[in-house]
């Protein structure tokens, strides 16, 4: 059973996630940390945030990560094949009709309506993440992390990578992580 669940999860998130990794994020979370609690919410923006520093789309790392950490290998393969399989069928069904209407008014429109409903869950889930910092780290340690992180990106551009990594030090010395 909990194969199919993890197919699921996977499967309707990238049917229903228009725009990518950003708009799939927050359905991901939802399930996997609301409807099925195979992971708290700080542990699922610790994945999102170590899956942000690896090459590649977000949602067939978390997939393979979340999968093995609930089934093992088999787990892994069917977060993998369901977050693929919604692409590959729609590519191989629709890619002629998309060429054919990519600019047509009802395409762009479309696309103009979706984009800030993207945003509103991206901003959703990134004050959830804060909140969860907020009562998991304490003020203090939430403000210095996003401190330091807003300097570094904004200012010093390092990349987000080196972030994760010296968050995860900084967890390591000062919160005992």
């Amino acid at each position: 059973m909990i194969y199919l669940q993890i197919f699921w999860v996977f499967f309707v998130a990238n049917i229903l996630g228009y725009g990518g990794g950003p708009s799939i994020v927050p359905l991901i979370q939802h399930e996997v940390v609301t409807v099925y609690g195979w992971l708290t919410a700080y542990e699922f923006a610790e994945i999102f945030a170590m899956g942000n520093a690896l090459p590649g789309p977000i949602a067939p790392k978390m997939a393979a990560y979340i999968g093995f950490n609930q089934a093992g290998v088999l787990g892994s393969f069917m977060g993998l094949v369901a977050t693929v399989m919604p692409s590959v069928i729609l590519m191989v069904l629709l890619m002629g009709l998309l060429k054919k209407h990519k600019d047509s008014p009802q395409v762009q429109r479309l696309t103009r309506y979706i984009r800030p409903a993207i945003a509103v869950l991206i901003g959703e889930m990134a004050i959830r993440s804060l909140f969860s910092a907020w009562t998991g780290l304490g003020w203090i340690h939430m403000l210095i992390l996003v401190g330091v992180s807003t300097l570094c990106l904004t200012k010093l551009k390092v990349h987000p990578a080196f972030l994760v990594v010296g968050a995860l030090i900084y967890g390591a010395i000062f919160l005992g992580y």
